[in-house]
């Protein structure tokens, strides 16, 4: 049986999702200190990461929206960033669909996985019980 590495890419990824959203929040944050105007597109750029997956980080996700609605003064500001949040709504949808894609998959492999291991215990069982 080969040997189980899950752990060690859970772990890598773990640390991959840390690193990309520590260097998220120093861009957002100098943007913010330099006065630039702050967008979704402009904080993925800037930080190397897709538009799709600030959506899918709550917390730069209100960060952003929140430092947009600090510099909207004007009502036709106000309109875009009511349209920013309407098209944010159906991307976290989309989003929120693909994680459950994700987790239903992961959720078969994981029973898939506890079936083979209870079929093993069953037959390590029956082999020590043999005279």
């Amino acid at each position: 049986m080969p040997a189980d590495h899950r752990h060690h890419l859970a772990e890598h990824a773990r640390r991959r999702h840390q690193l990309t959203l520590d260097r998220a929040r120093q861009t957002l944050t100098e943007m913010a200190d330099g006065g630039e105007p702050v967008t979704m597109a402009l904080v993925a750029r800037r930080a190397g990461v897709s538009r799709s997956w600030i959506y899918s980080q709550p917390e730069l996700r209100d960060r952003i929206q929140q430092l947009q609605s600090l510099r909207t003064g004007s009502d036709t500001a106000r309109d875009t960033v009511t349209r920013a949040s309407d098209d944010s709504l159906r991307q976290r949808l989309v989003l929120a669909h693909e994680r459950i894609s994700q987790l239903r998959a992961e959720n078969h492999q994981l029973r898939e996985a506890l079936a083979h291991a209870h079929g093993q215990l069953r037959a390590a069982r029956l082999h020590t019980a043999e005279p």
